[in-house]
């Protein structure tokens, strides 16, 4: 290959790429205002300015076209689901900025759990690829959870680490839910803080009367030995 192919190679994969983002862009403001079935590859070829043709080289379908918007979403918003290190304070304190960072990226880009809650709301005869790909990410953002509550508090059991991997992701969808609602007027950062700190103080409780209950069944066993 020449340098001038080699070059035009590029970009064209350049292009490629940019072209993608501006369908996905033009489909994230399409599904936000219209939901999933207001959406159409019609729709979104007049928002991104490219023709329909160009929408189906990059994606099969309107449902793989919405997948992908949610994949892309998540990617970003999952990096936000990340425990800060030990040096930046005490496990509360810790928490506390997850659950803050966690809520500035879903007001910076609220689209991807405003999507997927409306897609994981419906039932239909033929299961979407969107709405598929939404309950799996939500799976792996639960297991994220689940493994913070594990490492700061190793001393729970699976049943309380599940039990409070689902609280904590229910009352994150309501508070969302809550701010779509009633807007601006919701600061979500400050619910989401004191989210985590409901729950983290609900889960070092939790952890305490387990083991309470470990010293009492230690206790009588010795006294029955003795």
């Amino acid at each position: 290959m020449t340098s001038a192919q080699s070059k035009s190679t590029r970009k064209k994969r350049a292009n490629g790429v940019e072209s993608r983002q501006r369908i996905l862009d033009a489909t994230v403001e399409i599904a936000g205002e219209r939901g999933y079935e207001g959406t159409s590859i019609a729709a979104v070829s007049a928002k991104c300015g490219l023709p329909a043709s160009s929408i189906y080289w990059h994606f099969k379908d309107k449902d793989d076209l919405i997948a992908a918007v949610i994949e892309r979403s998540f990617e970003t918003w999952l990096v936000a689901v990340e425990l800060p290190g030990e040096a930046s304070g005490t496990p509360l304190e810790r928490v506390t900025a997850m659950a803050g960072n966690l809520a500035k990226s879903l007001v910076d880009a609220p689209d991807f759990l405003r999507l997927g809650l409306m897609l994981a709301l419906e039932r239909r005869p033929t299961e979407t690829r969107g709405r598929t790909v939404y309950l799996q990410v939500r799976a792996v953002a639960a297991q994220r959870i689940g493994e913070v509550i594990r490492t700061l508090l190793p001393a729970l059991d699976e049943t309380a680490v599940q039990t409070l991997t689902t609280y904590t992701v229910a009352g994150a969808d309501g508070l969302f839910v809550q701010r779509e609602i009633n807007g601006d007027t919701v600061d979500l950062v400050a619910m989401f803080e004191l989210h985590a700190r409901l729950v983290y103080e609900a889960a070092v409780r939790m952890a305490a009367e387990k083991g309470a209950e470990a010293g009492e069944k230690t206790g009588a066993g010795t006294g029955v030995r003795t």
